[in-house]
């Protein structure tokens, strides 16, 4: 069923958070099936064998969804969350997240995004890349994608990012492909959950400036890169995703940088495909990554 023709509009993800209990798997497939919903997946994750914290993605196909999903969350809302104490979610296929983009100079990352993007391999739509430096206008025009230039020094930082917000209000996610400005606590407030950075450390190792210069210092054996959501506090939000490989002694500073690159790529766009898929629960510093 879910690969008919025309079929990926009719589907729908399910997010759920609760205390865990006994009958929440029963009482969320059931009410499916009584809506007339075929269940894709079910994914689920404890904490405890017994009272825990409780997790479960859900994907499903039901014919009519478009006209059926307020009529759905309202009967959801009432005669399972409600019972259950439950912070959930639902969200369509069709309606793809609108995603922007904050970048500095430096392009691996963002290209990724752009190419992937292109490809049709990120469910979402791009709609803005902004930079606070203007070199990679050309870069992101070549793809038909909106560049906003928006300077920022130590004396214009509010202002700034009161434009950059201004600018973002209507996306759903932000994402730093490698932007190189602390973004102030006001403005991650606004965006709380839906900023992903990539750090090019493997943290909580090396955070901050110059993580490559840090770990080369060090002498370490592994170097890798972090994608995780964005808090006031620097570099400590909660973890997505991560990625390493195996260094020596003989690679100089530039050489890690370089390989670190690669890393940062791909581990970053795993994490902005994972929370386009519905894929991330945030739970407290930490987060829920369902496959």
């Amino acid at each position: 069923m879910s690969n008919c023709e025309g079929c990926e509009s009719e589907v729908a993800r399910l997010l759920v958070t609760c205390e865990d209990q006994s009958g929440i798997v029963q009482a969320v497939s059931g009410f499916l099936y009584h809506q007339g919903a075929n269940i894709i997946s079910l994914d689920q994750h404890t904490t405890e064998a017994y009272g825990g914290k409780y997790f479960m993605r859900v994907e499903f196909h039901l014919d009519g969804l478009a006209i059926k999903k307020d009529a759905l969350m309202q009967t959801f809302a009432t005669n399972v969350a409600t019972k259950y104490h439950m912070t959930w979610q639902l969200n369509c296929n069709k309606d793809l997240k609108k995603v922007g983009i904050l970048v500095s100079k430096e392009d691996h990352a963002l290209l990724e995004l752009l190419w992937r993007y292109s490809r049709g391999a990120l469910p979402c739509q791009i709609t803005q890349v902004v930079s606070n430096h203007d070199d990679l206008r050309a870069s992101v025009e070549s793809f038909g994608i909106e560049f906003v230039h928006i300077p920022v020094d130590k004396d214009n930082k509010q202002a700034a990012y009161d434009q950059i917000h201004e600018v973002m209000k209507d996306n759903d996610l932000l994402v730093l492909a490698r932007y190189m400005q602390i973004l102030s606590p006001s403005f991650v407030d606004q965006w709380q959950g839906r900023i992903i950075n990539i750090h090019h450390s493997f943290l909580p190792a090396f955070v901050g400036a110059n993580p490559y210069k840090q770990a080369f210092d060090k002498g370490v054996k592994l170097i890798g890169a972090t994608a995780h959501y964005v808090t006031s506090e620097l570099d400590q939000g909660p973890i997505i995703e991560q990625g390493v490989e195996r260094v020596s002694h003989g690679f100089s500073v530039s050489d890690l940088r370089e390989l670190g690159r690669d890393i940062e790529r791909d581990v970053l766009a795993r994490a902005v495909k994972w929370h386009l898929e519905d894929r991330i629960i945030i739970d407290g510093a930490k987060t829920v990554v369902f496959d």
